[in-house]
């Protein structure tokens, strides 16, 4: 439910930015139908003023399936008013794209899409983009690019590579949690049912272990708490959290440090050592409590093997961004326009 893909493969429009992938398109499943594309002068919505019109959010909608289109509105049009925040972000800061730069990303996607034997302009049809629209967010993709380079240099990649090294050698954790979604704004009132039933968890656990003889060893015991926790835990998921895990007592399985997971629940998780407990964790979801269940170490990995540097990259342009966006979002005036039935 929660997971969420560093690509943002649901998003049309910056699948674009590679060569190939446009030429691609065409062969995957056809996607589901949808009503005709709205008019380019129709508004979703504007940022700091600027409009973000309602056939960008369509084209984020055209592989979604119909039954899913409501709820995935919402993510499609955050996710384009998140883009355009950055963006905005990124002219103050004059960062410039040469025309020459974005004409040969148009050139490239061109021949790939000729070498493919499809038609460049029904590509575009089929995405509902036009190549004035396209250049326009090849521009902003390449001047992300520009920025993080910029502010990504081997030295700084590096630190952060070793400060997070779980992120890149593989490591997993497996877990299980709690959901309690945010009502009416409610947040501490959300974090404090869940430390309620926290420590109900832990009262249960305590009842458990009290039962075992004074001569019980310390590994017996601990094998106790163990086992009293995770059951006590999955009882109380399935009567409380609304995730659809919460059928399996919230049990998430393994998961990586990065990809998997929203960053703050991530982190959250990877902090705890099996069986111990978190406190409510914030996110995008709700509150989370978390139960640490297993954890799997990484294998050695060296930053200067290529395909590591890039992963590293990667990961720093998302925190990046995170980081224009806790700083930016809340600054910006965000104008939802409503739509007519």
């Amino acid at each position: 439910m929660f997971a969420r893909s560093r690509r943002h493969a649901l998003i049309g429009c910056t699948v674009l930015l590679s060569a190939g992938v446009l030429a691609a398109q065409t062969t995957q499943v056809p996607p589901p139908k949808v009503d005709s594309p709205p008019s380019r002068d129709l508004v979703a919505a504007r940022v700091n003023g600027q409009a973000i019109p309602e056939l960008a959010v369509y084209r984020g909608l055209l592989r979604v399936a119909p039954q899913r289109r409501d709820q995935a509105r919402k993510e499609v049009l955050n996710y384009l008013i998140d883009n355009m925040i950055v963006d905005q972000y990124l002219l103050q800061l004059k960062i410039q794209v040469d025309v020459k730069e974005v004409e040969e990303h148009i050139l490239k996607v061109k021949k790939e899409a000729a070498d493919e034997k499809k038609d460049f302009k029904k590509l575009l049809e089929d995405l509902v983009i036009n190549e004035d629209e396209l250049r326009t967010e090849l521009t902003a993709a390449l001047r992300w690019d520009k920025f993080v380079l910029r502010q990504g240099t081997d030295k700084v990649l590096q630190d952060f590579f070793k400060k997070n090294l779980e992120m890149f050698n593989g490591s997993q954790m497996h877990a299980r949690h709690i959901l309690m979604p945010v009502t009416d704004g409610k947040k501490e009132e959300t974090a404090v049912k869940l430390s309620v039933i926290k420590k109900k968890i832990e009262d249960e656990v305590a009842q458990a272990l009290a039962k075992l003889p004074a001569s019980a060893d310390a590994i017996t015991r601990e094998k106790e708490r163990a086992k009293a926790l995770e059951i006590a835990f999955a009882e109380a998921a399935v009567r409380n959290s609304t995730c659809p895990s919460n059928k399996a007592g919230g049990d998430l399985e393994f998961f990586k440090r990065v990809g998997d997971m929203v960053e703050p629940f991530a982190q959250a998780a990877f902090a705890l050592k099996p069986y111990q407990m978190s406190d409510p964790v914030a996110t995008e979801f709700g509150y989370h409590l978390i139960l640490a269940v297993e954890y799997k170490a990484g294998k050695d990995v060296k930053f200067e093997d290529n395909k590591v540097k890039a992963f590293v990259q990667e990961v720093y342009g998302e925190r990046l961004r995170e980081a224009v966006l806790v700083a930016y979002k809340s600054k910006s005036k965000i104008e939802l326009v409503e739509r007519k039935k």
